[in-house]
């Protein structure tokens, strides 16, 4: 018999928070189904997308419910749009820039743990909107250092500048 428990949840202060200008909602993690996956709904503004990266550990899904999005993996860029979903593989350097002023989307991560991570580092989200304050730290004006370590520990690592140069030039364009 599994452990496991049904339940009925929807983006909420309760599981939601903040980090990095993003408004994370968490619909399921690592301890809803024994780290099957995470299943999360974003909210970001341009600007607030992290750097290319690569993940050891995990596939990623991303479903588009509003707004635009550029991604960069295995030197092509797909344009995402409202309806639309990508598939990332674990193991390829990818990177993302979202093209419209806001992004509403889906990301289902596979097995369960990058929102771990994410957790070490977030804040409870104070209202269910995306952080506009105009201190709000964000991927572009962090210190990096704590990031890059927690990240590391959950198998994500960020590129290099050489290796987003030669992986993905067209993100620097």
């Amino acid at each position: 018999m599994s452990s496991l428990k049904a339940y009925k949840r929807a983006p909420d202060l309760s599981n939601s928070t903040s980090y990095k200008g993003i408004l994370n909602s968490l619909m399921a993690g690592t301890k809803d189904n024994n780290g099957a996956f995470d299943f999360c709904i974003i909210e970001m503004k341009r600007g607030t997308e992290p750097p290319p990266h690569v993940h050891s550990r995990e596939h990623e899904f991303f479903y588009i419910l509003s707004g635009e999005m550029r991604v960069f993996l295995d030197g092509e860029v797909f344009e995402l749009t409202t309806g639309d979903c990508m598939f990332l593989p674990l193991g390829r350097s990818h990177a993302f820039r979202i093209m419209s002023d806001e992004l509403r989307w889906i990301a289902l991560i596979t097995p369960g743990g990058f929102f771990d991570a994410v957790n070490e580092m977030n804040a409870p989200a104070e209202r269910m909107e995306v952080p506009s304050d105009v201190n709000t730290v964000t991927y572009a004006n962090a210190d990096m250092t704590d990031t890059i370590k927690v990240f590391e520990r959950y198998g994500v690592r960020f590129l290099t500048a050489d290796e987003i140069r030669r992986e993905m030039p067209e993100y620097l364009l």
